[in-house]
């Protein structure tokens, strides 16, 4: 059980543009060998398998002695002899054939007739000679020679390449594994046109694009463009896109990598690929680096962890002088992406390095409106569907989940064997990427449906009361994901800061189904598990990051006491969970007190929660009038009746 709201969103990638191209690999040490060991030996098997084929079929045939073979012509019941060397094929007049050896010494007729054959005989049997010659007889004889030789040189053969192979992969283990986008590829290409939102950042990167174009207005007046562009912004806000748009503008190349990749268990593989990786980059200019996650290896040194030669930090000491060491002519620019950008070693952020800072937010309502436009491309909706509804109640959605949202709605309408999207499909969708798909098969027992629906009835009444709380969109006692129901909770307009009022009355809200168990039942369960977490974490921000403690006064202390974070002393330890406890002590005792004054509304709330099971806002709004109380509106926004 859940009262959500959705913190604030990241420009999504364009449907329409595929993945960076994957250079080929070198095949993994022992791979290779073990490939070609099994075709060896495959190949080997089939010469086996002809040749016994061959000589399967001459021992069907029955051998006979010479004395018989002079005893059978006597009596004339052979028709044909064939010699082939030493060896007789008899044929019978009953079309039987038996095979025989003759004395090499000597000729058949003379043999036979030292059997006492006649010639009149002999020539009634049809003697026909074969000369010893063709494939057949040569493969026969020579197959057992040199097939076992030809294994054993293919077998050589295989292993002094894959000894090679590896000696190849040892030398190019330093090598950059940046994949590159060519400017020529209309299927890669990406460019602004295709990143919706994100204006600042789209003007702030145009400078860079201008400068690859026209590198000579800039150097004429003396200016430098900055060398590296750090891109920060929550995840998939649509970093990596807009770097990829920058290099599509500008028609230029576009090498990319991870962080990660540079990091091997070997010191000095990362900063043999970057220096790799610039050479690359330098005989393509102009032309962009892209290094994303560079929080990976761009750690604050000195931190103590992994000592002062670990591989990130000659990784990270490379990529500084590689920077620090551009010629001004250089047309080269470096961009990175993180969303940790507190992390970053100062050497990194200084002038002359990653100088340039872009901040990418989450899109805001128009802003959310134009990526699910892009997203809309190629999709068939349905006359009903009303893309700025969507927008309206996706506050704090970042691109990349807008675009799940779009995709999710045609699943949804394809699941259902539909043609077309319809609003009902995109407004599921926006609870299936909050929460999860509905758990239809989860049937809880009339007992559980009641309390979770008095559950999920004081969130709502709790958050609609209190002033500074945000309105209530939608109440369901539906399981979805983890919760056994949920309150949707979004405000009117985007907000960039939040007051200490409106996390006052947050709380207030979170903990109002935990006090309707408890007034209710005199017992709670274990259904506002995850509403005591949220809490417990936003009063500890509020006291130790943000501020708003009246005890300790406007003092930031890092909570978590993470890796180069202020360390506090047990004192103000102990005083910071002591605050904690007092603003939910009286977060709670607030929403006791709006339950109790308001005990019609709750029991109305609830009866219809267990009888309907979801309650829009507009129905909502109406039990709330009925009983007393009224909702909240924008300023624009009349008051249901």
């Amino acid at each position: 059980m859940a009262s959500t709201k959705k913190p604030a969103g990241k420009p999504a990638p364009s449907p329409k543009k595929k993945g960076t191209k994957t250079p080929s690999k070198l095949p993994m040490p022992g791979s290779g060998f073990t490939g070609n060991l099994l075709s060896t030996v495959l190949v080997l098997l089939l010469f086996i398998s002809l040749y016994s084929l061959f000589l399967g079929k001459d021992k069907a045939v029955e051998p006979v002695s010479l004395s018989q073979v002079a005893a059978d012509v006597k009596t004339g019941s052979v028709t044909g002899i064939k010699v082939a060397g030493n060896e007789l094929t008899l044929t019978y007049a009953d079309g039987t054939q038996k095979k025989a050896m003759k004395d090499p010494d000597a000729a058949l007729p003379e043999t036979l007739t030292s059997y006492g054959v006649t010639p009149e005989q002999l020539s009634s049997s049809g003697i026909i000679i074969e000369s010893e010659s063709g494939f057949k007889y040569w493969f026969f004889n020579l197959a057992p020679i040199f097939v076992p030789l030809l294994f054993l040189g293919a077998l050589f053969w295989f292993l002094m390449r894959n000894m090679k192979g590896a000696g190849m992969q040892a030398l190019s283990f330093g090598q950059s594994k940046a994949r590159m986008i060519d400017p020529s590829d209309t299927n890669q290409r990406v460019t602004f046109a295709d990143v919706a939102g994100a204006k600042e950042a789209k003007e702030e990167l145009l400078e860079i694009v201008d400068f690859l174009k026209n590198p000579k207005k800039f150097l004429d007046i003396g200016a430098r463009i900055p060398k590296g562009i750090l891109l920060m912004g929550a995840p998939g806000t649509g970093k990596t896109l807009l770097a990829r748009a920058v290099a599509g503008e500008a028609g230029v190349p576009f090498f990319s990598i991870s962080g990660s990749e540079f990091v091997e268990m070997f010191v000095g593989v990362g900063a043999s690929r970057v220096r790799d990786l610039f050479q690359m980059a330098k005989k393509t200019a102009p032309s962009i680096i892209f290094v994303d996650e560079i929080d990976a290896v761009g750690r604050v040194r000195g931190s103590g962890v992994g000592g002062g030669n670990d591989e990130r930090e000659q990784t990270l000491n490379q990529i500084l002088v590689e920077m620090d060491g551009f010629d001004p002519t250089e047309k080269v620019i470096v961009m990175a992406a993180t969303n940790r950008p507190d992390v970053l070693d100062p050497a990194l952020l200084r002038p002359g390095r990653f100088d340039r800072r872009v901040v990418i937010d989450l899109p805001d309502r128009k802003d959310r409106l134009e990526i699910l436009t892009v997203h809309a491309r190629k999709k068939p909706f349905g006359p009903d569907v009303n893309l700025g509804v969507i927008a309206e109640r996706t506050p704090g959605f970042s691109g990349a989940e807008l675009y799940s949202l779009m995709n999710e709605g045609a699943i949804l309408a394809a699941r259902e064997n539909r043609k077309e999207i319809t609003q009902y499909d995109l407004i599921r969708s926006i609870e299936k990427v909050m929460l999860g798909p509905e758990r239809k098969s989860h049937l809880m027992s009339k007992k559980e449906k009641r309390l979770t629906a008095y559950h999920e009835a004081g969130h709502a009444l709790v958050g609609s009361v209190l002033e500074h709380a945000d309105p209530v969109h939608k109440i369901s006692i539906i399981s979805r994901g983890r919760a056994a129901g949920y309150t949707l909770k979004l405000p009117f307009d985007d907000r960039r800061m939040q007051s200490k009022k409106t996390f006052l009355d947050d709380i207030a809200g979170t903990l109002g189904g935990y006090v309707a168990e408890e007034m209710i039942y005199g017992d709670v369960t274990t259904g506002p598990s995850n509403d005591l977490a949220v809490i417990t974490g936003l009063a500890r921000d509020m006291v130790a990051r943000y501020g708003m403690s009246d005890t300790l006064g406007p003092v930031a202390f890092n909570a978590d006491r993470g890796e180069g974070g202020d360390r506090y002393s047990q004192d103000i330890a102990a005083k910071i969970d002591a605050e904690v406890s007092k603003i939910i002590e009286d977060a709670k005792a607030r929403a006791r007190k709006v339950l109790e004054a308001h005990r019609g509304a709750l029991e109305a709330i609830t009866e219809r929660l267990v009888e309907v099971e979801t309650l829009e806002r507009e129905e909502f709004e109406k039990i709330l009038i009925a009983n007393g109380i009224t909702p909240k509106v924008k300023e624009d926004e009349d008051v249901i009746v």
